[in-house]
Formats: C-alpha cells, structure tokens, sequence
C-alpha cells in the first residue's frame, strides 16, 4: 500500500504545505481580530502588544540559546 495520498511524495508534501499555509492564514486573521478588537475596546494599547511582544519574542530567543 502506498503511505502517499496521493500517490507521489512530492504532491503529498506539496498539498500538506499548501493545508499548512491556509490553516497559518486563519490563525493569523484571527489573532489579528482579536488585537484589533482589544485595542479598539481599550483593552490593550498598541505600544502594550509591541512591547510585550518583544518581550516575548527575547525570552524565546534565550531559551533557544540554552
């Protein structure tokens, strides 16, 4: 039996890339929602989600580092 849907494993990576690509696409849409929605309410100012963000993003760079 082939382990490839679709009978190549080129085409299958392929159509596996292009589900990831659209599922990327939904998750960023919708945190992009919520931001705005957050920011919008009051909730969050834009210089909050950037600074926290940053922070964010240097914690995970010093745990890569380990």
């Amino acid at each position: 039996m082939n382990p490839y849907p679709n009978g190549n494993p080129l085409l299958d990576l392929a159509a596996r890339f292009s589900g990831l690509k659209e599922d990327n696409y939904r998750q960023m849409l919708a945190l992009s929602v919520l931001i705005e929605l957050l920011v919008e309410k009051g909730i969050v100012t834009p210089e909050e989600i950037r600074r926290k963000a940053a922070e964010m993003e240097a914690d995970l760079e010093r745990e890569l580092l380990l």
